[in-house]
């Protein structure tokens, strides 16, 4: 069956209509002529699969990766870098004026960096002896030599593991920022593992230490972090910092005596913006997080943050007297009773990152009675996939408390 592809929906996939029914269709783009196969059929949409492309559009590139439309983790190997950027802008755009009605003439120019190298961690699976990623939408393991998205001292240390794997059911490789230290947590077997333990500054292999370090340490401008192997940590090497800058220049000139950091993580945002609280207080649910958090915290001398180890939802009711409250939630984004009572405590600033459009235009739709959002700055943190970074600034209307 041969269709014309009308556009791209959130997940980059092809859209178009076989007897006014939507169909959704992996690795083309819009305005391309190409042979489809259908693989699913349901009663409200379809999904098909392209078998040849017939008219090809200008912005369709070479894929660099041999694994691309085998492996689950890149949706847009295909597109070229210009065109992916602007496809991200403008899922923001859409789906902000869509479900919160948020002027698109607000949305600023997406940030990005690098499109290769920029991930400073993986996760491998493995069964079998084979060693590699999920394929899409399956638990099947895809066995792999390298990742493009990762930097090239992970990708060393994947070579290594793929050499000397026994049976290795998952390994979790982390790096610094700058690559000078890396840490790798394995269950399963290798051979070799002193050569592996003189490779890299933390191992741990079925949960039990091999080094004498249990953390990396790492920087985001001149602040220095330490992280566990199961703690949070952004994950783009490079853009991370921009990102933060443009939380701090949201805070500058202002007053803040009280101030929130909700879903801190390690407290690499609490630390990073703590220069313009009084107090600034961090909550994460993860016990891994929050013991690198106070780490942290010592590490850089703070003495103006306190970390708390709880869901946001049990402390948030707790907090009366705050003037700027920063929210990066997982992509489910936030739940009722969070956003009841950000309204409640009525803070003269919002800041929200947001890995999910979808769900903050929900959540920006329902703190609108009370903010306005002034601004929202897409950052392409997940070059290759469908996935954006937000941060969104919102202003009480009423700043007289």
């Amino acid at each position: 069956m041969e269709v014309k592809i009308e556009k791209l929906d959130n997940l980059g996939r092809g859209i178009t209509y076989i007897n006014n029914k939507i169909c959704f269709i992996p690795n083309v783009l819009p305005n391309e002529i190409v042979e489809i196969e259908i693989t699913k059929e349901n009663k409200k949409y379809l999904e098909a699969k392209c078998i040849n492309i017939k008219e090809s559009s200008p912005f369709r590139i070479t894929e660099e990766c041999p694994y691309s439309n085998v492996c689950g983790g890149c949706q847009l190997n295909h597109l070229c870098y210009n065109e992916e950027n602007r496809f991200k802008t403008n899922k923001v755009k859409d789906l902000l004026f869509k479900y919160s009605h948020i002027e698109k003439e607000i949305i600023e120019p997406i940030k990005y960096q690098e499109r290769n190298y920029y991930r400073n961690k993986i996760t491998l699976h493995g069964n079998d002896e084979k060693l590699g990623l999920y394929g899409i939408k399956t638990n099947d393991i895809i066995p792999i030599q390298e990742c493009l998205l990762v930097n090239k001292r992970i990708n060393e240390i994947i070579k290594y593991l793929i050499k000397n794997n026994i049976n290795i059911e998952e390994a979790i490789i982390k790096t610094s920022n700058n690559e000078d230290k890396i840490m790798v947590s394995i269950h399963g077997e290798i051979n070799n593992k002193q050569e592996l333990i003189s490779k890299c500054d933390v191992v741990i292999i079925n949960g039990e230490y091999l080094s004498n370090e249990k953390r990396i340490i790492t920087n985001i401008n001149k602040i220095q972090y330490k992280e566990s192997i199961d703690s949070f940590f952004q994950i783009n090497k490079t853009l991370t910092e921009e990102l933060y800058e443009e939380i701090k220049n949201s805070l500058k000139g202002k007053n803040i005596n009280n101030a929130l950091d909700l879903y801190c993580g390690t407290g690499s945002i609490t630390i990073y913006i703590s220069d313009y609280c009084k107090k600034i207080i961090g909550i994460d649910y993860n016990k891994s997080n929050i013991e690198d958090a106070i780490i942290n915290k010592e590490l850089n001398q703070k003495d103006n943050i306190e970390f708390i180890c709880d869901k946001v939802e049990n402390q948030i009711d707790k907090f009366t007297d705050i003037d700027i409250i920063i929210v990066d939630p997982p992509r489910s984004g936030l739940d009722k009773k969070t956003i009841d009572n950000l309204i409640k405590i009525a803070p003269n600033q919002i800041i929200y990152v947001s890995c999910e459009p979808i769900t903050l235009a929900r959540d920006l739709n329902s703190l609108q009675e009370l903010y306005k959002v002034v601004k929202v700055k897409p950052f392409n943190m997940f070059p290759r996939t469908y996935h954006v970074e937000c941060i969104s600034v919102l202003e009480r209307k009423n700043v007289e408390k």
